[in-house]
């Protein structure tokens, strides 16, 4: 593993173990030419995926944008690191059981959603915001108002 602070080619891992989930091995690594160390995570790959996009386009599945975005919906909400973490994990895990080489984005956007809804409400519908592409105020109150019905 190359060192990302000096670009030294061979680092020295100093302690592994699986992660909470055991989805990973958490490795901390040391770098001999500078003396750094950093922590690198090894996850299964089942197959590679690629995500179709509305537009037609294809793209290799972004584990690291998957997570992004969650954490964007999350922010300021009162929700643990690992439980995103989980959440991503799980989302690849049936992602990759699926059977297709090609996702839709849509079928990665209502995975989303569904463990937002039954997350954290505003983080819910923050990224409903973006993901159904809401432009005023009465878009919020419709997409609100039937989830108050879903709830009742």
């Amino acid at each position: 593993m190359r060192c990302p602070f000096c670009g030294h080619g061979d680092t020295q891992v100093k302690d592994s173990r699986p992660t909470e989930d055991n989805a990973a091995i958490r490795r901390r690594r040391y770098c001999p030419a500078c003396g750094s160390r950093f922590t690198t995570f090894e996850r299964v790959q089942l197959r590679e995926l690629m995500v179709l996009k509305k537009d037609g386009v294809r793209a290799p599945f972004d584990r690291d944008k998957l997570h992004r975005s969650l954490v964007i919906a999350l922010r300021k909400r009162p929700v643990e690191e690992d439980r995103i973490e989980r959440i991503v994990n799980s989302i690849q895990r049936r992602l990759e059981t699926l059977g297709e080489n090609e996702i839709p984005t849509k079928v990665i956007g209502e995975m989303v959603m569904d463990n937002l809804a039954d997350l954290d409400q505003v983080a819910y519908v923050r990224f409903a915001s973006v993901y159904r592409n809401f432009r005023e105020a009465k878009d919020f109150e419709e997409f609100v108002g039937r989830l108050s019905e879903e709830h009742t």
